[in-house]
């Protein structure tokens, strides 16, 4: 196993201590040891640690968890489809983040790593403070100023250290790139042992519906960290004979900041920066610009996947609709119910398929927010 960089073909030893290649572009894991004793796993305690001989941590004894995982999938019942959720927000901390946090902190404390900085748009924070807490590391978090106070809270309750930016998301990965000089960047982002946990969504939902893919999976998209998580984890699956096809995956962006969904109906090989225009209430998808530019385009390719945005509105409808069904969930994981109706009339999903909603956090981290929808 090793890093990998796809620009420049260069590699790195796995216990070098960096966040991206020498050439400036984000490094990808190169690991040709993953398997799925599937008998063994269903013998196994129902976390995400249960694919084990997937997950690249070498020593057991490095894991850091609270036996997360194996999140609920449930049949939406007001649609006529064959449309499922994925309850993801039934972690500890709230959001589908902690399946990233645990193994970039199980890798963080294999290599003796005390003390790390990451920048946030509240969940990725909250995650890995709540993660660095278990693992007895030291943890400074950068969030955007207008970050929800439950976020917030969360993250300085759990010991980290908070500092709160002002400006928009980007102005918080400055300031918390200008940290990462002398303290080791733990980013959600740019390191792709966090990605090693976002994977195992597509694990469990292949496991949960009897080793088979569905036809779509929906997401919301900012970084791309879920996105790229079911990419990474399908494909391995197929790679392995698990299954015999790799699901369309279709992200969701905000009306307000959409870089991917732009370069996808230009049909453009490059995803250009988009400037945040407004404020929106799904402010864990508001990427100016993505890192993994060039995987989340192949990932798009690869899976015959799609792209679309909703506005406010639409996600104030959303989530009325899950709450209906009993779900409470944050703006952010609302936009993906817009989203289905939208690759429905579009044609890009029919009656007959199965597909899979990530519902990606739970609503009581933006009570703040929901609390005036009515």
């Amino acid at each position: 196993m090793e890093y990998l960089c796809n620009r420049c073909g260069k590699t790195y030893p796995i216990d070098a201590i960096l966040y991206r290649c020498d050439c400036g572009q984000p490094l990808e894991l190169r690991n040709s040891g993953v398997s799925f004793p599937i008998n063994k796993i269903s013998q196994r305690d129902n976390t995400l640690w249960r694919y084990r001989e997937a997950i690249p941590i070498d020593c057991d004894t490095s894991v850091v968890s609270f036996g997360e995982g194996m999140t609920p999938l449930v049949a939406l019942n007001q649609s006529p489809y064959n449309h499922y959720l994925k309850l993801d927000f039934v972690f500890p901390t709230g959001s589908y983040k902690d399946r990233g946090a645990s193994v970039l902190l199980s890798k963080i404390r294999e290599l003796g790593v005390g003390k790390i900085v990451e920048d946030s748009s509240g969940n990725a924070g909250a995650a890995i403070a709540a993660y660095s807490a278990r693992a007895g590391i030291d943890c400074t978090i950068h969030c955007p100023a207008s970050t929800s106070i439950g976020k917030l809270s969360q993250i300085a309750l759990y010991g980290a250290k908070l500092k709160l930016i002002e400006g928009n998301r980007l102005a918080t990965t400055k300031a918390a790139l200008q940290a990462a000089r002398t303290t080791f960047y733990a980013s959600h982002n740019w390191n792709p042992f966090f990605l090693e946990g976002t994977k195992t969504v597509a694990f469990e939902i292949v496991e949960q519906l009897g080793w088979k893919a569905p036809n779509q999976v929906i997401c919301p998209v900012g970084f791309g960290s879920i996105y790229l998580g079911l990419y990474i984890g399908f494909r391995e699956l197929y790679d392995q004979k698990i299954i015999s096809r790799l699901p369309s995956l279709l992200g969701v962006q905000s009306a307000a900041c959409h870089p991917i969904y732009k370069a996808y109906v230009e049909n453009k090989d490059q995803i250009e920066r988009f400037p945040q225009t407004q404020e929106t209430l799904a402010e864990g998808i508001t990427s100016e610009l993505p890192i993994r530019i060039q995987r989340i385009l192949k990932a798009i390719s690869e899976t015959n996947g799609a792209f679309t945005i909703v506005d406010d509105e639409e996600i104030i409808d959303g989530i009325k609709v899950l709450a209906a069904e009993g779900i409470l969930v944050e703006p952010t994981s609302a936009v993906v119910v817009a989203a289905f109706k939208k690759f429905v009339e579009s044609g890009i999903i029919s009656e007959r398929d199965l597909t899979v909603s990530i519902l990606t956090g739970t609503g009581l981290k933006a009570i703040d927010k929901l609390m005036y929808l009515r």
